[in-house]
This record gives C-alpha cells, structure tokens and sequence, in this order.
C-alpha cells in the first residue's frame, strides 16, 4: 500500500514549565493574557507533524512517501528519516525560506502552548499530487496532515479529482481556518483524525453533528490521551481501544503523529481497525516516554512483548507477521 504522508516538516524548540499555565490566568482578563514563562530547559528535536508520522512508519518496517516543503537547512535532516526508511524524492525545497520552526512549551501537567513559524512551509501550495503518483506508481491513499492551509486545501481538492482515498488531519490548524475551508477538507476522507477537543471544535466550526460528520467521512478516529482511542464508523457501534500502558511519561509533543503511524501501518498491512487503533497507541506510548517527536527507538522484540502484555497474545502474534521495526 502506497502513502503519501502531506504536512508540515520542522524543527521542534521544546521548553519545559515547572507549574501550571492555569495557575497564571486570571479568570476575568482573559481578553487580555500578557505573560511570560520562565522555563527550565530547552531541547531542539526533529518535528513537523508529516515528518514526525513518516518516521513512526519507517521505523515501523513501511516506506512512506513524505511530501511537504524545507529550506535547503534540510540536508542532514533529510538523511535521518531516510535512514529510518522514509522517501523523502518528493519534498519540495525551497531556496528562500528556512525549514519551519514550531515553539512549544509544556507544564508540569502536560498542557501546552505552542506557536508555528511557517517557513518554507509555505512552499506547500506549489506541490502536485500526480508526479508524486506517476513516479511510485499511483497512491492508495494521501493524509493531508497539519500544513499551510492552502498547501491542504489544494491537496484535498486533486486527491477528490483524481479518485484517490485521502485521511483528514486538520488537528493544528484548526484554529485558524473557518468552517467553510473545514469542511471542504473533511468532506468525503476516507478517514478523520483529531483528538477529543479537536473533535468538538470540528463539530463547532463546520455546523455539522456527529451524525452528520459520520455520513460524510469513513472512520471517524478520536484519540482520548490517556483513554486510548475511540473509532466511529455510520450505523456501527464505536470501537474504544484502551491506550497501552507507557513505562513514564517525558513530554506529550508528538503523541498524536505517532499514533497515526501506528494506525496507518495497520491499514497498510490490511489489519481490523481495532489492530489498527492498538498500533497507533503502542507508538504513541513510546513517544510519550521520550522528549522529541523523533528520539524513540522501536525494536521488534520490546515493540512485540509490550503489544502482547497491552493486547494479548493473539493480538501480538497478528501483528508480528507484518511489523518489521527498525531496531532488533
């Protein structure tokens, strides 16, 4: 199964908060916030949300085909995920911009506040779809993941033209795109991801019920943090998929594209969506015990111990004929 994995490629700026953002906001000014956040740390890591779930698959054992655009401060970047299995042919570069860049600082109860530098991001808009096709061989299936919103839009409308299956993923850009532009991206996915919060803004922005979401997409995947992951489907009971048990949790930057690794490796190996959701949440738990969206390793044998002990070892020994992790 070909994917394309659409989205932003950056550099992650993490910062650590040793209190609570909600400790300093004062209920009556909240149209007014004027802060600043002494934090303790800094760590520069590997982001971007097509960057961070193209290199869950490759270290799953599959070979996605990332599209996005970098600045030419790509190259060493670029060797990593190719390393890690990753077909980087068709990124774009540009020769005036930097790569992007996402700020993020976390409390000590994992709530963030996050800005986006753009970047060469916005390059993303001059990327065609049917190149990238002509040269693997057609696609299976395009995620159109958080990007410069025209970049998306433009994405979801030639996938629509050219019949071929797409994943909606607005998640970040949420906030800033109007309802019209959510709906033209969620409008006939195969699949929709978000998180519960995400989920509710969708809802609040488009005008559409669940329901009516459901009549109009696939699968519906709502992650729950530490409840795991709900899958809804029109006319089916949802799917709740209990979330795998993490060894400790070092910060949440990433958790989310992790789990569309897993989720969509599951799809690639033609496994039940409930496999699926039990992927996509073991590779979100490794991210979580780690800082950075890319500083995890998988090994097979770990990977296959602690799917069997969260899942079962019929559930396990399923997923090992397909799984092949980076590491032994």
């Amino acid at each position: 199964m070909r994917i394309a994995v659409t989205g932003s490629i950056a550099t992650d700026h993490l910062m650590t908060f040793p209190g609570r953002f909600g400790d300093q906001l004062i209920a009556d000014q909240l149209d007014r916030v004027s802060l600043s956040f002494l934090v303790d740390d800094l760590q520069v890591r590997r982001g971007g949300c097509a960057a961070n779930i193209s290199f869950g698959m490759g270290c799953l054992g599959l070979s996605p085909i990332l599209v996005g655009a970098v600045g030419t401060d790509f190259a060493d970047y670029r060797s990593w995920l190719e390393r890690h299995g990753v077909d980087c042919a068709s990124v774009h570069t540009s020769e005036t911009y930097h790569t992007a860049r996402f700020l993020c600082t976390t409390d000590e109860e994992h709530n963030q506040i996050a800005s986006f530098y753009t970047g060469a991001m916005a390059d993303a808009r001059l990327i065609e779809l049917q190149p990238i096709a002509d040269r693997v061989g057609g696609l299976d299936l395009v995620l159109i993941s958080p990007n410069d919103p025209d970049a998306m839009l433009r994405h979801t409308d030639e996938a629509r033209q050219r019949g071929i299956p797409f994943a909606a993923d607005p998640s970040q850009q949420l906030a800033r795109m109007p309802g019209e532009q959510i709906r033209t991206l969620v409008d006939g996915a195969a699949y929709l991801f978000g998180n519960d919060y995400e989920k509710g803004l969708i809802e609040q922005k488009t005008g559409w019920s669940d329901e009516e979401i459901l009549a109009r997409v696939g699968v519906r995947v709502t992650t729950l943090g530490p409840k795991g992951v709900v899958i809804d489907r029109k006319g089916e009971p949802s799917l709740h998929v209990p979330a795998a048990p993490e060894l400790g949790k070092a910060d949440p930057t990433g958790v989310g594209d992790a789990f569309r690794s897993g989720f969509l490796a599951g799809l690639a190996w033609g496994l039940s969506l409930e496999r699926c959701g039990q992927i996509g949440n073991l590779t979100a738990t490794h991210v979580l015990e780690r800082v950075g969206g890319q500083e995890y390793e998988l090994g097979q044998k770990v990977f296959l111990e602690r799917f069997a002990s969260a899942y079962g070892a019929e559930a396990a020994a399923e997923v090992a004929q397909h799984v092949r992790c980076h590491h032994a």
